[in-house]
């Protein structure tokens, strides 16, 4: 004990000789403390995620009984687009996932001014839905095989199965918006339907299959180059660049996404034909709230589909 004693005589002797490193003990004591609640909610959220994959993993499904995410699954098409207003404090991916999510409802959400076509929530994360991974026949007509594909913290670029992607959500607000080919007669009401897949025209069952094929490309090249580039370390911080861009009106300058998750879901959607491409820099320039106005109406601050194309009312999967 003595000696352990002198040891720390000696040692605060020696830092009241050496004003700088005594400065820097401070510096990082008080860092240390000030990352303690990061850490704890952190480990928290965490542990919440854990929990709830293995509920989902566990759960028990009754054969011919069906949860409401199953309905709402059965009525979504590839091409459709989910938008979500998520929670920023149940970020499991870091405090960086967390920051880029507050700063995304902060500056990228407007207040509600009567131009959307939802009337509340502030959406600023969202992803297509594409055809699943399954090669089974048949497997493209089967809603259980639909994924959602999307950009995130902690994963990269992710496919995965779209009812799992609902139950793992914890989300204020998931809204649905179906996406309608030209010559296509989709049911807005989530209770009776779609539309009978035998009355549709040969052009319109043409364009149905080539977004399809269009999507599954699209879907495998996004998923190889998320891997390749390392993307899940990268989204955080572009989207939190991309929000302080927004704000200082710099994102025209350079070539950074205002939302990486919508430019994922427009590039998407171009690609498979349905969203118009007016310059290299549309998809970029393009936020989560734009999808809630209709580019028939608004040319600002919305997303511009090919004619025939358009988004049907939104349907509310959770609230």
């Amino acid at each position: 004990m003595a000696s352990q004693r002198r040891f720390f005589q000696q040692f605060i002797t020696n830092l009241s000789k050496r004003p700088r490193a005594k400065l820097a003990l401070q510096l990082s004591a008080s860092a240390a403390v000030a990352s303690m609640p990061i850490m704890y909610w952190s480990h928290n959220a965490r542990k919440e995620r854990a929990e709830r994959e293995h509920e989902v993993a566990t759960r028990i499904r009754i054969p011919s009984v069906q949860t409401i995410d199953d309905l709402m699954v059965e009525k979504c098409q590839p091409g459709d687009v989910i938008l979500f207003d998520r929670r920023s404090e149940c970020c499991a991916a870091g405090f960086s996932a967390a920051l880029g999510c507050l700063l995304g409802k902060t500056i990228l959400c407007d207040e509600e001014d009567g131009t959307r076509s939802v009337e509340r929530g502030s959406y600023e994360h969202c992803g297509v839905v594409v055809p699943g991974l399954s090669d089974v026949q048949g497997a493209q007509h089967d809603s259980s095989n639909l994924c959602l594909l999307e950009a995130t913290s902690g994963n990269g670029i992710v496919c995965r199965p779209l009812l799992t992607r609902l139950e793992m959500s914890r989300s204020r607000s998931v809204m649905l918006l179906p996406l309608s080919c030209p010559g296509e007669h989709r049911q807005q009401d989530v209770i009776t339907g779609l539309e009978d897949e035998s009355e549709l025209s040969e052009k319109t069952k043409f364009l149905k299959k080539t977004m399809n094929d269009e999507l599954i490309k699209f879907r495998d090249k996004w998923l190889t180059d998320s891997q390749s580039q390392g993307y899940e370390n990268q989204h955080s911080y572009l989207s939190i660049m991309g929000a302080f861009l927004y704000l200082t009106n710099l994102y025209p300058t350079f070539p950074i996404p205002v939302s990486p998750s919508a430019w994922l879901v427009v590039s998407a959607l171009q690609e498979c034909g349905a969203a118009m491409k007016l310059n290299e820099k549309q998809a970029q320039q393009t936020r989560v709230e734009d999808f809630t106005r209709d580019g028939r109406f608004f040319e600002k601050s919305s997303v511009r589909l090919r004619p025939g194309w358009k988004f049907l009312s939104p349907v509310a999967m959770r609230e």
